[in-house]
């Protein structure tokens, strides 16, 4: 424990997007496993005032903290991580800054004054930076800046770089510059001068790289590693390679390799020791090493990209490691099913989850999707939309309602299987206005997910804004749809079940948010596990059939 909250700040070279969240979190996790209470927080350029609003193909995925704040996906990496909980002084944007200065500006804070980038945005950027350090909570703040050096947008926040160095004093701050060292097939050589132009254009808005991070294909060279010290003026040490990596769960270890934490704590005069990081590497290894696989299909509406879905890809690795499984993910466009191709696109499944999404483009193949895994005992997992696709296609097919929908895909259905929650129907603004962060679920003893939990309550982080329509709740119930969590506050159905069907849950919060490493989510776990087995009743019918 330190009695100065050290800062580290990374920022990115004048190329596109290098992994500067992983390289962020990596090293977290080396300096985590020293005995350091460490935290990342990401500050991200664009002026939306959160991702909330924004469309996945902009964004990837909008990751949600227990406080309910709606976050860069970054924030994900982090929490998978170092499996500690980030909160909304985590990710700050533009936005967010801008808003908090011209509010203090209409409430006469800055005593008539001209508001101006310098000194009145780039203060707020540097009160955000604090924060986190100033709570006492942790010894060591890891500030992830997003964009690239030489954006318009990025400026003012290099500056409270500049800045916050010069306040911070000797040694309780560095920066890390993460740039791309490419590899000219037609050459045959790698590359210095993208990073030595990044460097310079660092400098010229006054920061001087303390440690480079250089991403790779090829292993760099001794005497190229002492030409980017020399021409970019740090230490031999200092140049850290980045290599490819077939996991970016194996990126912990090669920064260890390369001493990027022993690098950093001297940098910031604190002491270094061996990072005990056995637990981590046993999750590697299970990870690398399954002893069977499963194959699972993703039913979602934006599939092409797959950030789309970020968490819930890495909750199956968690999950597929804890089982010692390979979880093979074949993602399926739900716009594209139909019943013509539904047995073709699944019958050969193991297990189908069914994605969280907003607005009516791809329902009908989703609820197709449901009904067939249904009828053919096929292990089910839905997630928010998922859960409440499963409710309309049971309404639809078992109780005969065959107009069943949702108010968000049909405002006027006479069935309204999922409502609008009262409190919502006179919400205008859209951004951060759902039932968001971390909600309570009593779960029913003797079900299917208080068998998995082992627990009566529970805690799951929500974003969404229709729910489970309780008025047909005891006809689902009788038809053989049962509710098995609930709020214990609003009555709210959190969780449904087909006890009847070998594994079937529907969930309206999103699990898979809360797994990490040392953590797998356990519905992620028993839905792997279900397939597992589904694949070997499978492998046993056709066995006794030949």
């Amino acid at each position: 424990m330190t009695t100065t909250t050290k800062y580290i700040f990374v920022t990115g070279g004048v190329t596109s997007s290098l992994g500067k969240g992983i390289i962020a979190a990596s090293l977290a996790k080396l300096l985590q496993a020293q005995g350091y209470r460490v935290t990342i927080q990401k500050l991200d350029p664009y002026i939306n005032v959160d991702p909330g609003t924004l469309n996945p193909y902009e964004h990837g995925e909008c990751y949600v903290t227990e406080d309910g704040a709606e976050t860069d996906l970054d924030l994900g990496h982090y929490e998978r991580f170092l499996n500690t909980p980030t909160s909304q002084a985590n990710n700050v944007t533009t936005g967010r800054i801008y808003q908090s200065v011209i509010q203090k500006e209409r409430r006469g804070e800055f005593l008539g004054k001209t508001v101006q980038v310098v000194p009145h945005i780039t203060n707020e950027i540097k009160r955000r930076v604090q924060i986190l350090g100033k709570s006492g909570d942790y010894d060591i703040v890891i500030t992830e800046i997003g964009g690239t050096v030489g954006d318009i947008e990025s400026l003012p926040y290099i500056e409270a770089v500049r800045q916050l160095r010069w306040d911070l004093g000797e040694n309780n701050a560095t920066v890390i510059h993460l740039t791309l060292v490419p590899f000219l097939s037609a050459a045959g050589e790698l590359k210095t001068k993208p990073t030595q132009h990044s460097v310079k254009t660092l400098m010229e808005s006054g920061v001087q790289a303390d440690i480079l991070v250089c991403r790779t294909e090829h292993n760099l060279p001794k005497d190229l590693r002492r030409k980017l010290a020399l021409f970019c003026n740090v230490r031999e040490e200092a140049v850290i390679q980045s290599i490819d990596a077939s996991t970016i769960y194996d990126v912990p270890n090669l920064m260890l390799e390369e001493g990027l934490d022993k690098v950093v704590l001297k940098k910031l005069d604190l002491e270094s020791s061996t990072p005990d990081i056995t637990k981590w590497n046993n999750f590697v290894h299970r990870h690398k090493n399954p002893k069977s696989d499963v194959t699972i299909g993703l039913i979602g509406k934006y599939v092409e990209l797959q950030d789309s879905y970020k968490s819930i890809l890495e909750a199956f690795i968690h999950a597929g490691a804890e089982n010692e499984v390979k979880v093979k993910i074949e993602s399926i466009h739900s716009e594209y099913l139909n019943e013509d191709n539904i047995r073709l696109k699944l019958g050969h499944l193991n297990g189908v989850l069914v994605a969280p999404g907003f607005g009516e483009r791809g329902i009908e193949g989703k609820i197709t999707a449901v009904k067939f895994v249904r009828e053919n005992n096929i292990p089910f997992l839905g997630i928010c939309l998922g859960m409440q696709m499963a409710v309309i296609e049971f309404a639809r097919h078992v109780l005969d309602l065959t107009d069943a929908n949702s108010t968000e895909m049909e405002a006027t259905t006479a069935n309204p299987v999922i409502d609008l929650m009262e409190e919502q129907k006179t919400v205008i603004d859209k951004g951060g206005t759902m039932r968001l962060g971390a909600w309570s679920c009593e779960l029913k003893k003797e079900s299917i997910v208080h068998d998995i939990y082992k627990s009566d309550i529970i805690k799951e982080r929500h974003r969404h804004r229709y729910e489970f329509n309780s008025t047909y709740r005891e006809e689902l119930e009788g038809a053989g749809m049962h509710a098995t969590g609930l709020n214990p506050d609003t009555g709210l159905v959190e969780i449904i079940e087909i006890p009847d069907h070998p594994w079937f849950v529907g969930v309206q919060y999103h699990p898979e948010y809360k797994s990490t490493v040392a953590n797998p989510h356990p519905l992620f776990v028993a839905f792997v596990k279900a397939a597992l087995n589904h694949k070997k009743d499978q492998k046993g019918v056709s066995m006794a059939q030949n």
